[in-house]
């Protein structure tokens, strides 16, 4: 009764007893009083009484309803919410539902390159060495030993660490089914072929839904019917063809518009898949949509074609990075990293990624923007398609567990229909759209990039530009900031940059060929394409050959040298020995050792100063 009273005032409750009452009254005359004389009033709510008590009735319940629970109650038995995804089976997958669509044929261990071991010749004929040079020439690597070794060659027992080995696969939600996209330009037949077998037999049939070769107008007859007849035989393999050489992006990009897998697996055509490469990453797409996710690239030798296998302890993974030119390299993981990740099913988190192999969900593709289909050739396309997966929301990931074999090249044995300025190209498209205010700091190491932003001779980028504005994806700040801290990044506005000539040579100051740190410098004629010959005099006082890696000038006995930069931001300072003034009557003043840098000798080198020595005397342009 006290929360009656709280919660309603005694007018409700005198209204609730009255209609009470009337219930009451109406059901007594109902029995009593059945003769025809009563008033016709009564008559008239007694006829009515089932409507009334039913009313009544309502209202009653409506307050009880609303009175505070003091019980709790059982709870409801909740059905189910309808699944979206299609069906599938608790647990987790088998081994024998994870079979691939074609056996390995017996294995001769004698036989060249069997379980993925170098392949080994010590006598040649004169024919033999001519084959064997005609394969280097035309292909850049060994086909002759390739040609050799069967195509179906297996790769040895799995030696991946254990937790590889035995992880597990949920199926449901299922994994995803890939199409497997592989574009090839004058291919070796063997590395190709191999490539294909490798995948057939080392991928669940189940998940394997089809293989595309995307041949992007080749000229060699053996790729041509020969090729057509040959993968008929293995059902799930088709040819797909470009009339004209348009390049690596264009052809990837007609290989994802005829798949019907629900994941793009793309490879090169010179790869072997290892085993279990397959499952873990679409297994990781199926946990996270919108992970673009590679597998650990291993290599097979150009020469031997001796397979590299993995490790099961102690392995030192690497991860994709950029320099300020915009080409891609390889570092090893950071400490951060290392510590986020408690074994090796967790994937790497990487900055960059190769571009030549990884696996993305096709909706997702099409939903970041693909490929920039103005992009020419080949160069480039993995560092835009980095930021812009980053910036935009997703994440590029190595998973360890999947490894592939690559057949690494020294140089490309492919000419660029359009020369080689196509890189630059399609490097100032991806800086235009995603680099912001940074994008100064690589074209300073890229004149004929400079030149082209200037010019604007690089084609038509709204359409990219309204991407990431439609994405609503975060600037490259964010991109330095979170994704990639440990980039050193250079002074925006630098106090000089550019060549440093030498007033008594009429030359330039030259880090000389494949220096990188420790070897003397040299002076060389100034050609003013950057390169060799670009420095940055910085804000902290030294002075930088930064194309690639961050190298400073270091003052020594005798000739100077190229060394790692030991300002490094943040906790670091420049050392005596790397640390220069540039004074007004244009001498290179070592703070250190008190000396200037000449020109005279057969290397730089430092000298007392004398500002009269014109070959102490330096001007950047």
């Amino acid at each position: 009764m006290r929360l009656l009273r709280r919660r309603y005032s005694p007018l409700k409750v005198a209204l609730v007893g009255v209609v009470f009452v009337i219930c009451l009254f109406i059901m007594q005359k109902d029995v009593g009083n059945r003769d025809s004389g009563e008033e016709p009033w009564l008559k008239n709510i007694v006829n009515g009484k089932d409507q009334v008590i039913d009313l009544m009735m309502g209202a009653v319940n409506n307050i009880r309803d609303s009175m505070p629970k003091l019980q709790i109650r059982a709870p409801v038995q909740q059905e189910a919410p309808s699944q979206s995804t299609k069906s599938c089976l608790p647990g987790y997958y088998t081994a024998a539902e994870l079979r691939p669509p074609m056996e390995r044929p017996p294995q001769d261990p004698n036989s060249p390159g069997a379980d993925g071991k170098a392949f080994k010749k010590d006598q040649w004929t004169p024919e033999e060495t001519k084959e064997k040079d005609r394969g280097y020439e035309k292909h850049c690597f060994n086909a002759f030993a390739s040609d050799r070794i069967s195509l179906q060659r297996a790769l040895g027992p799995d030696s991946r660490p254990p937790e590889c080995i035995d992880q597990k696969f949920k199926r449901c939600p299922p994994l995803p089914t890939t199409s497997v996209v592989i574009v090839f330009h004058n291919e070796a037949w063997s590395t190709l072929l191999r490539t294909v077998y490798s995948v057939l037999h080392a991928s669940p049939a189940v998940l394997l839904k089809e293989i595309i070769l995307v041949d992007d107008a080749s000229t060699d007859d053996y790729l041509k019917d020969d090729l057509d007849r040959y993968v008929r035989q293995l059902q799930i393999v088709r040819v797909v063809r470009q009339k004209e050489r348009k390049g690596l992006i264009t052809a990837r990009l007609l290989g994802a518009s005829v798949a019907s897998g629900e994941v793009l697996t793309f490879l090169d055509a010179h790869c072997e898949c290892f085993h279990g490469w397959l499952e873990p990453l679409l297994s990781r797409i199926a946990e996270e949509p919108t992970a673009v996710v590679s597998p650990d690239i291993t290599t097979i030798d150009l020469n031997t074609f001796e397979f590299s296998k993995p490790v099961q302890y102690g392995k030192q993974h690497s991860r994709g990075n950029f320099d300020w030119s915009l080409t891609f390299g390889w570092e090893a993981v950071p400490l951060r990293e290392k510590q986020r990740r408690k074994d090796e099913t967790f994937p790497i988190k990487s900055p960059t990624f190769a571009g030549g192999l990884f696996a993305i969900s096709r909706s997702y593709f099409e939903y970041i923007g693909s490929y920039d289909d103005q992009m020419e050739i080949w160069g480039g396309e993995n560092v835009e398609m980095s930021f812009r997966v980053w910036q935009c929301g997703g994440q590029l990931e190595i998973i360890p567990c999947s490894v592939v074999g690559h057949v690494f090249r020294s140089k490309s044995p492919h000419t660029f229909p359009k020369g080689t300025q196509v890189i630059s190209r399609n490097q100032v498209r991806l800086a235009e759209v995603w680099m912001d205010d940074y994008k100064e700091i690589f074209y300073r190491r890229n004149q004929q990039a400079s030149q082209m932003a200037r010019e604007k001779t690089y084609g038509d980028i709204t359409e990219r530009r309204k991407l990431r504005e439609q994405l609503h994806c975060k600037n490259f700040t964010w991109y330095l900031e979170t994704i990639y801290p440990e980039m050193f990044i250079p002074d925006l506005t630098p106090t000089f940059y550019g060549a440093i000539k030498n007033e008594g040579t009429k030359s330039c100051l030259d880090v000389g060929e494949n220096n990188h740190g420790g070897k003397p410098l040299i002076m060389y004629p100034c050609h003013g394409m950057g390169g060799n010959q670009y420095f940055e005099y910085t804000t902290q006082k030294d002075l930088r050959h930064n194309i690639g890696k961050q190298l400073c000038l270091r003052s020594a006995f005798g000739p100077v040298e190229l060394g790692d930069c030991q300002y490094k931001g943040k906790n670091t300072r420049v050392p005596g020995n790397e640390e220069w003034e540039l004074a007004q009557d244009r001498l290179i003043k070592n703070a250190a050792s008190n000396m200037c840098l000449t020109a005279r000798g057969k290397h730089p080198s430092m000298a007392p100063c004398n500002p009269l020595d014109s070959h102490q005397q330096w001007f950047f342009t």
